[in-house]
């Protein structure tokens, strides 16, 4: 196996005997194998769309397929070879159907005849023929830029998702995933091309969260602040990690009156801050307050566990029975939730003991998305004026066990008193319960929310920027990211569309960006590594 796809893929280069994250090499070559099936359906599927036959459903599937080759998110065989299966019988019903609308050169590329195997250990052999991404690349800095659009569309494909559950998509989304996968193999682009496909990437994914924020917004209103306790009350429970709102709203609806408190773990902390779902008052807090330490969290809670989505560490089978999923998650062992219907993980909630007593813990604030901020944005603006606050931090992205991620939490304790603190994304477990106090009764630490909720952060950084009359680049605003996975890498890369500059990233580089596009991204958006806490605040407050 080669991944290398990850913030802590191996010495920094790639994973190759087993992943970090605990992926197996059978795995990653079946994920290699289904990005290589994806795209034999992405090219038959382009090319109908250009006779107007347009193929919805099809659409939906090559993101979900996309989005199950996350980091953690799929890391059962068996799931991943029906995945490949269903691609395959996608592509020939259209072919069977309509004729194989792929001629010329395009015709050539191998994916379009791919057959899968007839049983799952030959399918992981021809997964290791196909090799990393289904795809081979001789010159370095091509490889490393088709690398960067296939995390971003992997990234991507998350966001598409969840917004699609919510109502929301765009034909034109579609439409670019499926040109971006057909032209992996297409030899006439230069750098030039492939840098402006990967762009391209940037500018779409920023259409996505939009498109995620409406649904969003339109389904449980806009987030306000709201505390949330991190303590615990007796009685039985259920813990819900990931990113799936939806989810959290149906089993909010399946659990009323039954005696059973739901509390949010990860990234699901901003849910508390919805109107549609802080409304029912068993949604009663937020468990565990170290994201990095997520097995011993998990081992901890006397309830059932729900994951909606990739933010889940490998499990230990101890308490595997405990665990369920929904959408594209699978791993072998874990129970997964049927049809929206959540009765076994509640059966499991009433078995399980829950808390026996309670236990009141300090509150965390959340909900400061754009429509709460902007709210606010006179105060925000006068006391800029006024000299009160002279600086602009966002601490944002995700999280990781990298003992160097302490850094997220030394430039957040240590940024001067008159600085905001914005933040999103799981990365806020480093600080998330820091008090900073306030600067004119406004909070120093704004939680945005997750991490698709950079969208609020563009949304804040263009109202402040109109109200200055400059350029977002000119304000007294500093980026500092932390990335694990790739719905990071789609988020870096529709700030690079928006021509955001001086962002530091870490807690290292991804190993997938050659020096050649290292260069690109430092002559052009002087994008840096972190370094020291303290010589890195010195350098962006002076």
């Amino acid at each position: 196996m080669i991944c290398n796809q990850c913030e802590q893929t191996a010495k920094g280069v790639a994973c190759t005997v087993s992943g970090v994250c605990g992926k197996k090499p059978e795995v990653a070559q079946l994920q290699d194998l289904l990005t290589y099936a994806v795209r034999g359906l992405s090219r038959v599927v382009l090319a109908l769309g250009k006779t107007g036959i347009n193929q919805p459903e099809i659409d939906r599937f090559v993101a979900k397929a996309l989005f199950t080759t996350l980091t953690n998110v799929n890391f059962d065989p068996e799931s991943l070879a029906e995945y490949i299966r269903k691609a395959v019988e996608l592509r020939e019903n259209l072919v069977s159907k309509w004729g194989n609308p792929v001629t010329g050169d395009e015709g050539d590329d191998p994916s379009l005849h791919f057959m899968p195997a007839g049983d799952l250990q030959s399918m992981i052999r021809q997964g290791e023929e196909v090799g990393q991404l289904g795809f081979a690349e001789a010159d370095p800095d091509i490889m490393s830029l088709k690398q960067i659009l296939v995390y971003g569309l992997r990234g991507m494909a998350a966001y598409v998702h969840h917004a699609a559950l919510l109502g929301q998509e765009d034909p034109e989304v579609y439409q670019f995933m499926h040109r971006a996968l057909a032209n992996l193999t297409n030899t006439t682009l230069n750098m030039e091309d492939w840098l402006n496909l990967v762009q391209e990437c940037g500018a779409v994914n920023l259409r996505v969260m939009e498109l995620l924020d409406h649904g969003n917004t339109e389904t449980f209103g806009h987030p306000e602040p709201t505390p949330v306790n991190l303590g615990h009350i007796q009685g039985k429970c259920i813990l819900v990690s990931g990113h799936d709102l939806l989810d959290l709203k149906e089993l909010l609806e399946q659990t009323e009156g039954r005696g059973i408190n739901i509390y949010t773990h990860g990234e699901m902390l901003p849910a508390h801050g919805y109107p549609e779902l802080k409304k029912y008052p068993h949604l009663v807090g937020h468990y565990g307050t170290a994201w990095h330490n997520q097995k011993q969290e998990f081992s901890r809670f006397p309830g059932p566990i729900l994951m909606t989505t990739n933010c889940i560490q490998e499990p230990q089978k101890t308490y595997f029975e405990s665990i369920f999923a929904t959408g594209p998650v699978a791993w072998p062992g874990v129970r997964y939730v049927e049809n929206g219907s959540f009765q076994p993980l509640i059966d499991r909630a009433l078995e399980m003991p829950g808390f026996g007593d309670n236990q009141e813990g300090p509150n965390v604030l959340t909900g400061f998305a754009r429509n709460a901020v902007l709210k606010v944005a006179d105060q925000v603006i006068e006391a800029v004026k006024q000299g009160d606050i002279k600086y602009f931090m966002l601490v944002g992205g995700c999280d990781g066990a990298r003992g160097a991620r302490r850094y997220y939490t030394e430039i957040v304790e240590k940024a001067p008193d008159d600085t905001i603190i914005l933040t999103l994304g799981c990365g806020k477990y480093r600080f998330f319960d820091r008090e900073l106090g306030t600067i004119g009764g406004i909070p120093r630490l704004l939680d945005l929310g997750q991490c698709n909720d950079a969208y609020s952060a563009i949304q804040i950084a263009a109202a402040l920027a109109g109200a200055f009359e400059c350029e977002v680049n000119d304000l007294p605003l500093s980026l500092v990211l932390s990335w694990y996975e790739q719905k990071a890498v789609a988020i870096l890369l529709s700030l690079f569309h928006l021509g955001i500059k001086n962002i530091r990233l870490g807690p290292t580089l991804p190993a997938f960006i050659s020096p050649g596009v290292l260069k690109v991204l430092v002559d052009n958006y002087g994008i840096k590594p972190i370094s020291d806490a303290d010589a890195d605040l010195a350098d962006l407050t002076r």
